[in-house]
């Protein structure tokens, strides 16, 4: 632990020793970041906000937990010409959909970031977590399932045990969106992994989804925001759910709740920054600043030490150490962690993107009936 934050303090003066050299005077004095809430949201604070603030005083920074509702905000506030949002932190197939509107600014990646500590330029470093000309990757995530060790009689090894309400009985809670639960409605009925994207692109694929969770229906809590559901497992009010992994690190190894995770058929995903599109030129200068210093190498490492996502930047794996405060090595807590990859599920951002919004009316629909 002592390493970890010897490098980190290390890295943050020589940081603001080139920051120091930047010109202030034509940025914004406050900035809006946008993000998840919870256990999430407060490691961008200790890695990134809390060190840029530092650096900058006097600095502003107002933080909103509304990045759920990104994307129907940012239409709104487009159409009423009023961005009042600096940068904001959604998941790779939300960040396709803004780029693809219009509402995210399209960015030089290579420009923009800093490169790696060796000099490998940010699109190499990133690879494939780009995804977007708009998109700005920070981090490695799954969603997957918590459930409470003291409320059930035999582990669950499956994600298909969310479905057996013989053997694990009591409330669910499921996000409130068809993004994973359609695709583990299909795995549980019997769709090969290879075949899920195929069947939903049709009529009876959709169906036979909402059949599937239909069994379940009146036993799930459904939920908008990432800390609902270990809460929920915490109060005992679910015996299993649905939620990011970090949450649940967070709620196992920083709370010591009776909580275990199931980490077969976990979903993953990619979570980063866009920039609404046209910003005027002193906030646009604040978040570019803001930016480069929180996706460095060194940045997306120490987000780690405080929840278990893993970095997207290549350059910022070997240097994930030990937590904050715990001093417990986080790489065994990653969903990329070999031990906890065995049974994973690829998210497909590009599809999501093309039918997020059918599927999101009949998801929203089919609760209602």
């Amino acid at each position: 632990m002592k390493l970890m934050k010897t490098i980190i303090g290390t890295t943050a003066l020589t940081v603001a020793g080139v920051a120091a050299h930047a010109d202030s005077h034509n940025m914004a004095d406050s900035m809006t970041v946008v993000s998840w809430g919870g256990a999430y949201q407060n490691s961008q604070v200790q890695a990134y906000i809390e060190p840029y603030k530092e650096m900058n005083p006097g600095l502003e920074v107002i933080t909103d937990e509304s990045s759920g509702e990104a994307v129907t905000k940012l239409r709104a506030m487009s159409e009423a010409g009023n961005v009042t949002w600096d940068l904001v932190d959604v998941t790779a197939a939300d960040g396709m959909r803004l780029c693809d509107e219009g509402l995210a600014m399209e960015i030089d990646h290579d420009e923009m970031l800093a490169p790696a500590p060796d000099g490998t330029p940010a699109t190499e470093d990133f690879g494939g977590s780009i995804v977007s000309d708009c998109f700005i990757p920070q981090i490695v995530f799954s969603t997957t399932f918590g459930y409470r060790t003291d409320m059930v009689d035999q582990k669950p090894e499956s994600v298909c045990a969310v479905f057996d309400t013989e053997t694990y009985p009591g409330q669910r809670a499921l996000e409130k969106r068809p993004i994973g639960n359609m695709e583990w409605a299909l795995i549980c009925d019997g769709v090969a992994i290879d075949d899920v994207y195929d069947t939903l692109e049709t009529e009876e694929g959709v169906e036979r989804a909402f059949a599937k969770l239909d069994t379940i229906k009146d036993q799930t809590v459904w939920w908008s925001a990432g800390a609902e559901t270990p809460q929920l497992l915490a109060d005992g009010e679910v015996v299993m759910g649905s939620t990011y992994n970090g949450r649940l690190f967070s709620a196992i190894a920083e709370q010591d709740q009776p909580i275990g995770m199931l980490w077969d058929w976990q979903m993953f995903d990619l979570d980063g920054w866009i920039i609404p599109a046209d910003l005027p030129a002193d906030r646009l200068a604040r978040v570019k600043d803001f930016v480069r210093f929180a996706t460095d190498t060194q940045r997306l490492a120490d987000q780690a030490a405080y929840i278990s996502y893993g970095p997207a930047r290549a350059s910022s794996a070997p240097l994930v150490g030990e937590h904050a405060e715990l001093g417990i090595e986080m790489a065994p807590h990653m969903p990329t962690d070999p031990a906890n990859a065995e049974n994973t599920f690829l998210f497909n951002y590009n599809w999501w993107a093309s039918y997020r919004d059918d599927l999101d009316s009949q998801f929203q629909a089919w609760l209602l009936e």
